[in-house]
């Protein structure tokens, strides 16, 4: 494998991953978008330390996974209807041709 060492800063802590090379910019941009989430909490809403801001960017993220999760799932459904509508009329298509 293609692994590299790598140190990250989320709240002001630094954290050392071993991570793939092809997914190192993947955790940098994650990392990114954390602390970006965490000065928008931190400028918009009271806090006692970084812990409750951590929790707040947790918590989105977490929310919104969940919820992506849902719509693909809601999607797989009408794929696999669509799919099977599709199957169905080739088979009767077919059938009439007297190819089945």
């Amino acid at each position: 494998m293609n692994e590299l060492a790598i140190s990250l800063n989320i709240a002001d802590r630094p954290y050392k991953l071993v991570v793939e090379k092809d997914h190192e910019e993947l955790f940098r941009k994650a990392t990114r978008l954390i602390e970006k989430r965490i000065k928008d909490y931190s400028v918009n809403y009271a806090y006692k330390d970084k812990q409750d801001l951590l929790a707040m960017v947790a918590l989105e993220y977490a929310t919104s996974f969940l919820q992506a999760e849902e719509l693909l799932k809601q999607q797989e459904g009408q794929w696999e209807t669509k799919l099977n509508e599709v199957d169905r009329v080739l088979a009767e298509y077919l059938s009439e041709q007297n190819v089945l």
